[in-house]
């Protein structure tokens, strides 16, 4: 009886280990780790493509004056008028300011460096076809008188002012008082007039000449001849 009791145990004990070792083979799966496949709306793509989800829109204090200037007058245009003005042409209306702006820039610094005085880059008018453009030709050779009469026909006082004033430079040139050239400056003439009345009887009308003719001042028939007698005092100066 005690050896049967024996031979159970070491009958018994290898069949326990081997069913702890095919126990411990089994695979243990962590359920929570399984990945559940989401479906998308058809309309997702359509609900996050406005205008609030394009980040590389500049808005609010990342724009620039002119841009918020032209979205200010987009939005007042809607709210008026109902009319929505979109982004692209607000960009393009951005584009061409800029573009006319550097127009504007580049003719200003050629008239600039082409010797022609500021204000009458805005404000020349049409050219009159009386008027005479003193580029090569000799300011002898002009009948100047002629053209003074026409504008004065004309009442443009204004014109009239400029032919003064060139018959001035034409008498001191004739009379050698001046070397006239059509690039030469006011400033010129004055260094090359050396009797002192007539230095200051020059300023008075080259000062008149400037802020007339120039500056584009109005003038009438009672101005004229107010200034008229500057001309004819320098005038009188001139060595017949």
């Amino acid at each position: 009886m005690k050896h049967t009791f024996i031979l159970f145990i070491l009958f018994f004990i290898p069949l326990c280990t081997c069913a702890e070792e095919r126990n411990d083979s089994i695979v243990r799966i962590d359920s929570s780790s399984i990945v559940i496949q989401r479906k998308l709306n058809e309309d997702f793509s359509k609900k996050y493509s406005g205008e609030e989800f394009k980040y590389t829109a500049k808005t609010g204090e990342s724009q620039n004056l002119l841009s918020r200037f032209l979205n200010w007058i987009g939005q007042r245009m809607q709210n008026i008028f109902g009319i929505e003005l979109p982004p692209q042409l607000l960009q393009f209306l951005e584009y061409l300011i800029y573009l006319l702006l550097f127009l504007l820039a580049i003719y200003v610094l050629v008239k600039v460096f082409s010797n022609e005085s500021f204000s009458s880059i805005f404000n020349k008018k049409a050219k009159n076809l009386n008027s005479v453009e003193l580029n090569e030709e000799h300011i002898e050779t002009i009948d100047l008188n002629n053209l003074l009469n026409i504008a004065l026909t004309n009442k443009d006082y204004r014109l009239a002012i400029r032919y003064q004033f060139l018959i001035t430079l034409q008498k001191l040139s004739k009379k050698d008082v001046i070397q006239w050239h059509f690039k030469k400056t006011n400033t010129d003439y004055l260094t090359e007039i050396k009797q002192p009345s007539l230095q200051h009887g020059f300023k008075k009308v080259a000062y008149l000449y400037n802020h007339i003719w120039y500056g584009v001042q109005p003038i009438d028939e009672i101005k004229y001849e107010k200034f008229i007698s500057d001309f004819e005092s320098i005038n009188k100066l001139i060595p017949q």
